[in-house]
Order: structure tokens, then sequence, then C-alpha cells
């Protein structure tokens, strides 16, 4: 699998979201109920849903975060390379000031982390995209 950034606005018809997240300073990601490995907040955005709204809400449903700043970031590509199994998405970054429980949703827990671990659910996209914020960001 392949996963390349875009300049903000540079892509169509968005499939995901995929929310970097820090609370106190550190990495927040998210571990779904059925798996060992971590991840970042989002997923699919919704019929008649916009990217922000999308980030917002899958923020929440997968971190319980209650309050915080978002933007977003940049396009991504993520797929096989000439093949028909890819998506389009966008990039978000949020700072959160308040984290509530957890909602009951798929995901099993959250953790702060000082660096991404090695255990990610998807280690070809997750440190493309950090490495993205850490280059054209203040993270």
């Amino acid at each position: 699998m392949t996963s390349k950034t875009y300049p903000l606005g540079s892509l169509e018809n968005y499939k995901y979201v995929v929310v970097l997240s820090y609370y106190q300073g550190h990495i927040l990601l998210s571990r779904h109920k059925r798996r060992s490995t971590w991840e970042t907040q989002g997923g699919h955005i919704e019929l008649g849903e916009d990217p922000l709204s999308a980030a917002r809400r899958e923020l929440y449903e997968e971190s319980g975060a209650t309050a915080f700043d978002i933007q977003p970031l940049c396009d991504y590509w993520a797929g096989e390379e000439g093949t028909d199994d890819w998506a389009n998405g966008q990039v978000f970054r949020a700072t959160i000031r308040c984290l509530g429980p957890l909602p009951d949703s798929e995901m099993a827990e959250v953790r702060e982390f000082d660096r991404l671990p090695d255990n990610l659910t998807y280690p070809q996209i997750t440190p493309v995209l950090f490495g993205y914020l850490a280059a054209h960001a203040q993270a």
C-alpha cells in the first residue's frame, strides 16, 4: 500500500477523514476492540456530511473528546498503485482540551504517546501523515 499527501483541496470525492490528535502535548491514539494495534481517529464521511463535520464526529466517537480545536491539514491518497483499490481523504489536526468517557463504539481505549508506536493499524499511512504534519505545521 502507498500513501501520498497533497495540499489541502487538491483532491476530490473524499471518502475518509483522518484526525491527527494531540492531548496535553502527546499524540492521542485509539485502539479498536477487535485489534491490538493503535490508530488515529477517523473514518468514512457519511452521506450529506462535509469532511470537517465527519472529522468532528469521528474524533468524539473514537476518543471521547468533548472540547477541541480542529483544522484541516492536507489531502491524502492511499491504496495500491495502478488498481481500483484506493481512496482519497482529508487529514485534520486536533488539539484536544477535554476528554470525556469513551462513547460506546468500536473503540476499546485511547492512550497518549510521546511518539508513534511500532504497532500501528495502518503502518503505511499513519507515519506518512504525521511526517507531513511535522514538515508543514506546528505540532
